[in-house]
C-alpha cells in the first residue's frame, strides 16, 4: 500500500444542531417520527420527555443539520484551517464541496484522503445524507456506496486506535490526553453545541471549538503514525 503523505490528507470535523430550536416547532409528522426513533432505539432516558430528548436530534441526519464544517491541511510549513459555518446549510455544503474538489485537484498524488475521528460512523455519512436532503451532489470521495475497501479513501482515527478491537469507543479528547496534546474541549464540548447555536446563536464560539478539534485530530493522526505532533504556532486560519 502506498505511503500516504500528510499533505494529501484533508482533516475534517463537523458541528451539528437540531433542525428546530424547540420540539414544539417540529412539524407534527416529524414529532411522531422522532418519538418512534427514540423509543425504538432507546435514546430517550427514563423520566425524560420527548421535548427534553429532542436536544439529541443533532446527532441524527434526519432530524439535525450541519452548522459548521472545518477542514485542515498541511501546506509547506503550516497547518491551514478553513471553516464553513452559518444558518444556510445548503450554502455551507456547496461551499465545502467546492473547497474539497479544489483541494483534491491541487494535490499531485492520487492518494488523497479525508480524515475524521469516528468519521465512518458520524461525519462522513452525516455530510453525505445532508447533501442528499439538500440536493447537493455528493463528492466522489464521500460517496462510498458499493465501493471495495481499497477504493474508499476515508481515514478514521478512532478505527486506527482500535487496531481491530470494536468493543470500545475512545473520544478525541481522550486520545489527546493520552498523547499529551492540549484538550480541544477547553471552551465548549459537543453536548453544548445545539444550545450554543439555538439559544445564543454563537457561531463564532462553535467554529473556534471545531477548529480546535481539527487541529487536535491532525496531531492525533501524526501520533498514531509514530510522528511528532506540530506546535499550534504553525496554524493558519481562514474563514471561507
Amino acid at each position: 500500500m502506498p505511503v500516504i503523505l500528510k499533505e494529501n490528507i484533508l482533516f475534517i470535523d463537523i458541528e451539528t444542531a437540531p433542525q428546530y430550536a424547540e420540539f414544539e416547532q417540529v412539524p407534527v409528522a416529524f414529532q411522531q417520527l422522532w418519538e418512534e426513533k427514540v423509543t425504538r432505539q432507546r435514546i430517550i432516558k427514563e423520566n425524560e420527555t420527548l421535548s427534553e430528548s429532542y436536544g439529541k436530534a443533532g446527532l441524527f441526519a434526519e432530524f439535525g443539520k450541519i452548522i459548521c464544517i472545518v477542514a485542515g491541511f498541511f501546506e509547506k510549513e503550516t497547518f491551514q484551517l478553513r471553516s464553513f459555518s452559518g444558518d444556510d446549510e445548503k450554502k455551507l455544503l456547496i461551499e465545502f464541496s467546492a473547497f474539497l474538489e479544489k483541494f483534491i485537484q491541487h494535490r499531485k498524488s492520487s492518494e488523497k484522503q479525508l480524515c475524521a475521528h469516528n468519521g465512518k460512523e458520524f461525519d462522513y455519512p452525516y455530510i453525505a445524507r445532508r447533501m442528499l436532503i439538500n440536493k447537493v451532489p455528493i463528492p466522489p470521495i464521500l460517496d462510498n456506496a458499493g465501493k471495495k475497501p481499497w477504493e474508499v479513501f476515508l481515514i478514521d482515527t478512532l478505527e486506527l486506535w482500535k487496531f481491530g478491537d470494536y468493543k470500545a469507543y475512545s473520544s478525541l479528547n481522550l486520545l489527546a490526553n493520552i498523547f499529551g496534546l492540549p484538550s480541544p474541549k477547553q471552551e465548549l464540548d459537543g453536548s453544548k453545541v445545539g444550545s450554543t447555536y439555538w439559544q445564543k446563536h454563537d457561531l463564532e464560539t462553535i467554529t473556534r471549538y471545531c477548529c480546535a478539534d481539527v487541529t487536535t485530530l491532525a496531531n492525533v493522526y501524526l501520533c498514531l503514525k509514530g510522528q511528532e505532533p506540530f506546535n499550534e504556532n504553525i496554524v493558519v486560519y481562514k474563514h471561507d
